[in-house]
């Protein structure tokens, strides 16, 4: 039971994402082929609502929900890391068709071959824990 409000607010994230058409296979590939804006504005959307959320954290010192005092670090500066994984998640993206979110949200669906992507999914998470050393940060 204590953990009831993520399972909620999981699944209110589902319905949002599938009503939205953001988990559409076609709508991803027509955002690829820039047929489309859809896409673009959900994306461009939730860039906007972050940079808000985090600047309202950052100004305002504001706690969670335990009284806890926010502590957003800075991100590390680099290029090669960022450039690198973005090129690797946007293949992966493109060739499959769904990014990460959507995968169980496309199972809960109905849309059992998801289940492989999920499993790739996994084990890159798994190759990228050995790597981890080993690649530029």
């Amino acid at each position: 039971m204590k953990f009831i409000k993520f399972l909620l607010v999981g699944l209110l994230f589902g319905i949002v994402l599938t009503k939205s058409e953001a988990v559409s296979w076609y709508r991803i590939y027509e955002m690829f082929h820039f047929q489309s804006f859809h896409m673009y504005g959900i994306i461009g959307t939730a860039v906007a609502v972050g940079i808000t959320g985090l600047q309202l954290f950052k100004r305002k010192n504001l706690n969670d929900i335990t009284g806890t005092p926010i502590a957003l670090p800075d991100k590390e500066k680099g290029f090669t890391g960022y450039f690198a994984g973005g090129i690797i998640f946007g293949l992966g993206w493109g060739l499959v068709g769904t990014c990460p979110g959507p995968i169980f949200i496309l199972i809960g669906s109905g849309f059992m071959g998801i289940g492989i992507v999920l499993i790739g999914a996994l084990l890159g998470t798994w190759f990228y824990g050995l790597l981890k050393n080993k690649l530029p940060h």
